[in-house]
């Protein structure tokens, strides 16, 4: 409905920011005017009981405004060519890595030289884990920010930072950076504020004189480092006040109920826009709303502030997408991409985290039941958005997926998931895995799995034992694991060093900072002799590095591989495999994944059943043709391989 008074006051601010009603200020004009109403009604339902909403929302409009007149020409340009493909996001030119800076290659003022071997790859689009200043021994991998706009010395300077963009940008990459919305580093200029009394900043944080408050909201909150953080709130000598630090006791959560964060993270937001990221990784949004008697996680309020800062980075810089980084169930992770009126405006991009665990849970059992008994909670991601789709990434692997999904296979939940947690861990008999539980909870026993993507596969175990034939099994269930990630729909993204069949890392259990989060032998510091074995025939590095790159190359050759929504899941005629079409318009991918130790023996009928006419088909990935008809009934799909099968004449 269109809000007289609020156009009017827009242009009004507008006139008086001096913004021209031509060119670039014309089209920020008329986006802020096709935006302002839901903005205006976003904020008002978060704030509008708030003493300062009316002037608070001005300097939101400011904000808006000085953002769009700091963005670059060349940024401006960008937006204009992203805009043009529509959802550029959803492309299927586009294959990711995620790397912490000085583990991959030291510093941002030597990544430029690093960004061949990612081409070479296959690798367009890179997130860089944490690189704004945190305290060294209090940084939970980056996550603990202490300034939001200095680059950590550790990595280099912003300068370094606007060096890889613009080299990236040279080469028609795309950058992903983290912010983190929910909390700050207790040395952040707000929380220093805050311990010496200053009441505005105290207003930043959630403090407390006693524990009264404190124990009501630990009453409902699920702890979320039982074995490291206990608790919700931590004791802060200096104040004299309680304060809520969810994660770690030097995170401090932020208080979204106070609209003046919500703005001067906005202005965070778009700055790091400015920078000229491709996609911004919001970490920990589930979080971001607190609310007495609650879980505090995954609050209505919580999707508002997400869609309040969509539509203002729609207006002011169009060509950035969000990423929101909820590792939830599958049907709380819909709602991160907007519901009802806001269906498709929220995160542009989620993590498929239910599907990498449920990948795991087959490799595990050799039974894809619980895999398919979970797709239709996932089928249900609006058109519009994708997701970054994964076998491993910095975090633990969560069992996220439902105990019905379990119980659908003909599996107990609590049985099964015991198996896959002693499975990874290598606890249980005759397991090839070399991982360990993260984050047990002693009440509960719930727990995550670390590892790497090798050393989860048996490749660790093998390389041990010498074992040839263990090895090229360990290597086929590496890029089984990946061709499946690759080929489901969303954009891939690797973890450094999974390229190059890196096993588990050790060494974090030497460094004090890190020897309390098992997390860090998933984290390698990369050995580039190692990496340039990727070049050397025969190794198993150059066979990792080789068949990832084969399957990106792939990817990139099928256009039907794009995320517009276009999969059809197949019955499982038999449960080892796990079967999926990808089609556009006439053109049909058949993509099969055999997670048994045997040979699988496929007759079409699957294929039939969902209407798909089959007539001679080849194989891109094993470079064959396959004859259908009478005399060519089955296809034999090997112990832990795959199919990437297309019509042809």
């Amino acid at each position: 409905m269109y809000n007289f008074s609020l156009h009017q006051r827009i242009s009004r601010i507008c006139t008086q920011e001096k913004l021209s009603l031509s060119g670039d200020d014309l089209q920020f004009y008329t986006r802020l005017c096709s935006n302002a109403t839901a903005i205006d009604s976003l904020y008002q339902s978060l704030y509008s009981n708030h003493l300062m909403a009316d002037a608070l929302f001005e300097k939101l409009l400011l904000t808006l405004i000085h953002n769009h007149q700091n963005r670059s020409a060349a940024l401006r340009k960008r937006d204009l060519d992203k805009a043009s493909k529509g959802a550029w996001f959803l492309s299927n030119e586009i294959a990711g890595m995620s790397l912490y800076v000085d583990r991959f290659c030291g510093t941002l003022k030597q990544l430029p030289e690093k960004l061949s071997y990612l081409e070479s790859l296959g690798v367009n689009f890179l997130h860089l884990m944490p690189v704004f200043e945190s305290p060294e021994g209090e940084s939970d991998g980056g996550y603990a920010v202490s300034n939001f706009r200095k680059v950590d010395e550790r990595f280099g300077t912003l300068e370094h930072l606007r060096i890889v963009q613009q080299k990236m940008l040279d080469k028609n990459m795309y950058l992903m950076l983290d912010i983190v919305l929910n909390h700050t580093s207790h040395h952040h200029e707000w929380a220093v504020k805050a311990k010496k009394g200053d009441p505005i900043y105290q207003e930043y944080f959630y403090m407390y004189d006693d524990r009264t408050i404190p124990d009501q909201f630990d009453a409902t909150m699920p702890e979320i480092f039982p074995e490291t953080a206990p608790g919700s709130f931590t004791w802060c000598k200096e104040a004299n006040k309680w304060v809520m630090t969810v994660f770690h006791q030097y995170q401090w959560d932020l208080n979204y109920t106070n609209p003046a964060v919500l703005i001067d993270m906005l202005d965070t937001i778009l700055f790091y826009a400015n920078l000229g990221i491709d996609i911004l990784r919001i970490d920990a949004p589930a979080f971001i709303w607190k609310q007495l008697g609650t879980t505090c996680q995954n609050l209505p309020q919580a999707h508002d502030i997400l869609r309040l800062i969509r539509q203002c980075v729609q207006v002011s810089a169009p060509g950035m997408a969000l990423l929101g980084e909820a590792i939830v169930a599958p049907k709380e992770i819909m709602k991160y991409f907007g519901t009802d009126l806001y269906t498709a405006r929220e995160c542009d991009v989620a993590y498929n985290a239910t599907q990498m665990a449920l990948q795991w849970d087959a490799l595990a059992t050799g039974d894809t039941r619980v895999m398919l008994a979970a797709q239709q909670d996932l089928l249900q991601k609006p058109y519009g958005c994708t997701w970054i789709s994964y076998t491993r990434c910095h975090d633990d692997i969560g069992l996220g997926f439902e105990d019905s999904s379990i119980a659908a296979a003909g599996f107990n939940a609590y049985e099964h998931r015991k198996f896959l947690k002693d499975y990874y861990s290598g606890v249980h008999p005759g397991s090839p895995a070399s991982g360990a539980l993260f984050s047990v909870n002693p009440k509960t026993q719930d727990a995550r799995i670390s590892g790497s993507l090798a050393s989860l596969c048996g490749l660790e175990k093998a390389l041990e034992s010498k074992n040839t034939s263990l090895i090229d099994i360990a290597v086929k269930k590496i890029l089984l694991m990946q061709a499946q990630s690759f080929f489901v729909g969303g954009i891939p993204m690797l973890f450094y060093g999974d390229e190059a069949a890196y096993t588990n890392d050790y060494s974090y259990l030497n460094d004090p900072g890190k020897s309390y989060d098992n997390r860090w032998m998933h984290r390698p510091l990369i050995n580039w002799e190692k990496n340039q074995k990727t070049t050397e025939v025969g190794t198993i590095e150059h066979r990792i590095f080789s068949g990832t790159q084969k399957l990106l190359k792939l990817r990139k050759q099928l256009p039907v591989t794009a995320d517009h929504k276009n999969i059809h899941w197949i019955t499982p005629h038999n449960i080892h495999v796990s079967g999926f079409i990808r089609s556009l318009g006439d053109e049909h991918l058949y993509c099969l994944f055999n997670y048994s130790n045997k040979a699988a023996y496929l007759t079409w009928y699957a294929f039939k059943e969902q209407g798909f006419g089959i007539k001679n088909l080849y194989d891109h990935w094993n470079e064959k043709r396959h004859l259908v008809g009478a005399d060519y009934e089955y296809l034999i799909v090997e112990p832990y391989s795959f199919c990437l099968l297309e019509t042809v004449v």
